[in-house]
Protein backbone atom coordinates (compact mmCIF):
# COMPACT_ATOMS: atom_id res chain seq x y z
CA UNK A 1 0.00 0.00 0.00
CA UNK A 2 1.61 3.43 -1.23
CA UNK A 3 0.39 6.75 0.39
CA UNK A 4 1.72 10.23 0.84
CA UNK A 5 2.23 11.72 4.48
CA UNK A 6 3.35 15.22 5.31
CA UNK A 7 5.10 14.60 9.09
CA UNK A 8 7.18 16.03 11.25
CA UNK A 9 9.19 15.26 14.22
CA UNK A 10 10.36 16.69 17.62
CA UNK A 11 12.27 16.30 20.56
CA UNK A 12 9.57 16.68 23.25
CA UNK A 13 10.48 18.28 26.74
CA UNK A 14 6.60 17.57 27.98
CA UNK A 15 4.72 14.45 27.14
CA UNK A 16 1.57 15.51 29.58
CA UNK A 17 1.39 18.75 27.83
CA UNK A 18 1.01 16.90 24.57
CA UNK A 19 -1.59 14.95 25.74
CA UNK A 20 -3.40 17.29 27.12
CA UNK A 21 -3.97 18.95 23.57
CA UNK A 22 -4.58 15.76 22.14
CA UNK A 23 -7.04 15.00 24.78
CA UNK A 24 -8.50 19.19 23.74
CA UNK A 25 -8.39 17.71 20.34
CA UNK A 26 -10.75 14.46 21.11
CA UNK A 27 -7.92 12.10 19.92
CA UNK A 28 -8.80 8.84 20.09
CA UNK A 29 -6.25 6.58 22.26
CA UNK A 30 -3.69 5.65 22.78
CA UNK A 31 -2.43 2.71 21.82
CA UNK A 32 0.99 1.65 23.62
CA UNK A 33 3.14 -0.23 21.35
CA UNK A 34 6.73 -1.65 22.02
CA UNK A 35 8.29 -1.36 18.69
CA UNK A 36 11.67 -2.65 17.29
CA UNK A 37 12.62 -1.08 14.04
CA UNK A 38 15.77 -3.05 11.99
CA UNK A 39 16.69 -0.44 9.39
CA UNK A 40 18.51 -1.82 6.55
CA UNK A 41 21.18 -0.72 3.80
CA UNK A 42 19.48 0.44 0.66
CA UNK A 43 20.60 2.67 -1.99
CA UNK A 44 17.65 5.37 -1.90
CA UNK A 45 15.36 6.08 1.13
CA UNK A 46 15.16 4.21 4.24
CA UNK A 47 13.79 0.61 4.57
CA UNK A 48 12.82 -0.84 7.83
CA UNK A 49 11.42 -3.83 9.73
CA UNK A 50 8.51 -2.84 12.32
CA UNK A 51 7.70 -5.57 15.13
CA UNK A 52 5.51 -3.87 17.64
CA UNK A 53 2.85 -5.45 19.82
CA UNK A 54 0.21 -3.22 17.50
CA UNK A 55 2.19 -2.47 14.32
CA UNK A 56 3.81 -4.94 12.48
CA UNK A 57 4.99 -3.85 8.75
CA UNK A 58 7.72 -3.31 6.61
CA UNK A 59 8.09 -0.22 5.40
CA UNK A 60 10.14 1.65 2.85
CA UNK A 61 9.82 5.67 3.00
CA UNK A 62 11.40 8.54 1.06
CA UNK A 63 11.45 11.76 2.48
CA UNK A 64 14.09 15.01 2.60
CA UNK A 65 16.27 15.93 6.13
CA UNK A 66 15.06 19.05 6.38
CA UNK A 67 13.19 20.27 9.85
CA UNK A 68 9.71 20.76 10.20
CA UNK A 69 6.80 19.40 8.21
CA UNK A 70 7.85 17.36 4.57
CA UNK A 71 6.48 15.47 2.63
CA UNK A 72 6.92 11.60 2.98
CA UNK A 73 6.41 8.51 0.13
CA UNK A 74 5.47 6.01 1.95
CA UNK A 75 5.29 2.03 1.12
CA UNK A 76 3.77 -0.32 3.54
CA UNK A 77 3.21 -3.74 3.19
CA UNK A 78 1.50 -5.51 6.96
CA UNK A 79 3.64 -8.32 7.87
CA UNK A 80 1.93 -9.85 11.00
CA UNK A 81 3.50 -10.59 14.36
CA UNK A 82 6.26 -12.68 13.28
CA UNK A 83 8.42 -11.73 10.72
CA UNK A 84 11.50 -13.52 11.68
CA UNK A 85 12.28 -15.16 8.75
CA UNK A 86 11.84 -12.08 6.21
CA UNK A 87 13.75 -10.25 8.57
CA UNK A 88 16.68 -12.75 8.43
CA UNK A 89 16.37 -12.77 4.98
CA UNK A 90 16.83 -8.75 4.64
CA UNK A 91 19.66 -8.84 6.87
CA UNK A 92 21.61 -11.91 4.42
CA UNK A 93 20.58 -9.33 1.05
CA UNK A 94 21.07 -6.02 2.57
CA UNK A 95 22.94 -5.39 5.75
CA UNK A 96 21.26 -4.25 9.05
CA UNK A 97 22.29 -0.83 9.21
CA UNK A 98 20.85 0.05 12.54
CA UNK A 99 18.44 -1.26 15.28
CA UNK A 100 15.61 1.36 17.26
CA UNK A 101 14.22 0.29 20.29
CA UNK A 102 11.16 2.79 21.36
CA UNK A 103 8.00 2.63 23.67
CA UNK A 104 4.99 4.24 21.21
CA UNK A 105 1.87 6.14 22.34
CA UNK A 106 -0.14 6.04 19.03
CA UNK A 107 -3.02 8.67 19.02
CA UNK A 108 -5.20 10.07 15.74
CA UNK A 109 -6.84 12.99 14.99
CA UNK A 110 -8.95 11.87 12.32
CA UNK A 111 -6.45 11.37 9.62
CA UNK A 112 -3.54 12.80 11.38
CA UNK A 113 -1.77 10.43 13.49
CA UNK A 114 0.46 11.53 16.46
CA UNK A 115 3.02 9.65 18.13
CA UNK A 116 4.63 10.25 21.67
CA UNK A 117 7.78 7.90 21.73
CA UNK A 118 10.48 7.44 24.34
CA UNK A 119 13.37 6.13 21.81
CA UNK A 120 15.96 4.08 23.97
CA UNK A 121 19.17 6.34 23.56
CA UNK A 122 17.92 9.34 22.46
CA UNK A 123 14.95 10.22 25.39
CA UNK A 124 11.18 11.51 23.93
CA UNK A 125 9.54 12.61 20.58
CA UNK A 126 6.66 14.07 19.41
CA UNK A 127 5.87 13.07 15.88
CA UNK A 128 2.89 13.82 13.80
CA UNK A 129 1.73 12.59 10.64
CA UNK A 130 -1.34 13.44 8.29
CA UNK A 131 -1.96 10.75 6.46
CA UNK A 132 -3.59 11.03 2.80
CA UNK A 133 -6.38 8.81 2.86
CA UNK A 134 -9.36 7.70 0.70
CA UNK A 135 -10.64 11.40 0.78
CA UNK A 136 -7.80 12.34 -1.79
CA UNK A 137 -6.52 15.49 0.66
CA UNK A 138 -3.75 17.62 -0.84
CA UNK A 139 -0.53 18.15 -0.04
CA UNK A 140 -1.43 21.71 0.96
CA UNK A 141 -4.11 20.41 2.83
CA UNK A 142 -2.12 17.66 4.84
CA UNK A 143 0.84 20.36 5.53
CA UNK A 144 -1.43 22.84 6.92
CA UNK A 145 -2.51 19.95 9.36
CA UNK A 146 0.69 19.42 10.39
CA UNK A 147 1.31 23.52 11.25
CA UNK A 148 -1.19 23.62 13.27
CA UNK A 149 -0.38 20.99 15.65
CA UNK A 150 3.28 22.37 15.27
CA UNK A 151 1.55 25.41 17.46
CA UNK A 152 -0.80 23.72 18.98
CA UNK A 153 1.88 21.42 21.23
CA UNK A 154 4.43 24.89 21.05
CA UNK A 155 7.53 22.97 19.65
CA UNK A 156 9.97 25.52 19.27
CA UNK A 157 12.16 25.57 15.61
CA UNK A 158 15.10 24.21 17.52
CA UNK A 159 13.40 21.00 18.98
CA UNK A 160 12.44 19.45 15.57
CA UNK A 161 14.46 17.07 14.05
CA UNK A 162 15.07 16.81 10.19
CA UNK A 163 16.52 13.37 10.04
CA UNK A 164 15.04 9.38 11.90
CA UNK A 165 15.94 7.63 15.02
CA UNK A 166 18.01 5.71 12.89
CA UNK A 167 20.19 8.77 12.04
CA UNK A 168 20.46 9.90 15.06
CA UNK A 169 21.50 6.78 16.58
CA UNK A 170 24.22 6.45 14.03
CA UNK A 171 25.67 10.11 14.84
Amino acid sequence: MQHLNVEFKARCADPDFVRTVLHAEHATGPDVDRQIDTYFRVPHGRLKLREGTVEHALIHYDRPDTAGPKRSDVTLYPTGPDAAALKAALAAALGVRVVVDKTREIYFVGNVKVHLDRVEGLGAFVEVEAIADDTHRTEAVLRAQCERLLAAFRVRAADLVSVSYSDLLQE
